[in-house]
């Protein structure tokens, strides 16, 4: 019975690491369709978020019937219990990838970006890219050293969004309020998708040490 179990706790970690790859699918691809005006790249992230949104349902079901078949206690409802938020911030992430892949559909053929602020979003779209793929290697080997640059990625991120708003508050930023907008969005989502990668590195090292960091 305990190796079944054990094998169910497996199943769990496994779906973790499928749906932290789909969302580091679609923020490649979201980021690449908002940089470079690419139609196709941003179409693809809208459809394919409700695969992320089917695969979250499954393993939040998974867990809640091990919750409620098993009875877990101590560490193992622990793991349980992480593994649903874990889910929960990384369907998030995949939701944040769909809306920046949403400004880059609305602005086509143009590009959603002024070129002096182009750099910034560069900047700040490669940290997040660094942040889940460190996710998911967090999630595959548990190894927390991962922990530590996604926290360095994310406090580059945080200021890189307020340079943002610096650039959007100068007097010679003088384009139209629906740029200003995009922007300002912009900006939002890439940094509270640095975030949720943050939340899952914390549940993860809590898993780990039994402490939160």
């Amino acid at each position: 019975m305990r190796k079944v179990f054990q094998a169910e706790l497996q199943q769990v970690n496994e779906e973790l690491i499928q749906v932290a790859t789909l969302v580091k699918e679609a923020l490649v691809r979201a980021s690449e369709s908002f940089l470079n005006a690419d139609i196709e790249e941003a179409e693809e992230v809208i459809s394919n978020d409700q695969r992320i949104d089917f695969m979250q349902n499954q393993l939040d079901e998974r867990c809640i019937d091990i919750l409620a078949l098993q009875g877990p206690v101590a560490s193992d409802l622990r793991t349980i219990v992480s593994s649903l938020r874990m889910s929960s911030s990384l369907e998030r992430m995949g939701d944040l990838a769909r809306h920046v892949a949403q400004i880059a559909r609305m602005r086509f053929p143009e590009r959603a970006l002024p070129s002096e602020i182009t750099p910034l979003f560069e900047e700040m779209v490669s940290l997040d890219r660094q942040i889940i793929d460190a996710v998911v290697e967090l999630l595959r080997t548990h190894e927390l050293s991962h922990t530590e640059n996604i926290y360095a990625h994310k406090a580059r991120i945080n200021e890189l969004h307020r340079e943002v708003f610096k650039k959007l508050n100068a007097e010679e930023w003088g384009h139209a309020p629906q740029v200003t907008v995009d922007v300002t969005l912009a900006s939002r989502y890439l940094e509270r998708f640095g975030d949720h990668g943050v939340s899952v590195a914390r549940k993860v090292s809590y898993l780990v040490t039994g402490e939160w960091s």
